[in-house]
């Protein structure tokens, strides 16, 4: 995660729970990275790749309004929303 991170790019997980494992998850916030989850864990690679193709135009404006590190869900319907941005202190 580190080196998605200090690249600058985003990484794709069918981990929906990444965001309650502490070092997951603390790996993700010290690396600065935009995570996005596909929360459906019985997809096929086929519907995957169809959701993700949906999905690119909102990956990237909504990596355009928030600041890494995050993590999004990607739905289904290629709609992205935020699950997970750490307070700033």
């Amino acid at each position: 995660m580190a080196e998605a991170g200090r690249r600058g790019w985003a990484i794709i997980t069918k981990d929906a729970r990444i965001r309650y494992r502490e070092t997951e998850l603390a790996a993700l916030v010290a690396g600065g990275v935009r995570a996005f989850v596909l929360t459906r864990g019985d997809l096929s690679g086929p519907e995957m790749a169809a959701i993700l193709v949906k999905a690119l135009p909102h990956l990237s404006r909504f990596s355009v309004r928030h600041e890494a590190p995050f993590i999004a869900r990607i739905a289904t319907s290629g709609k992205v929303q935020m699950l997970y941005k750490p307070m700033r202190g």
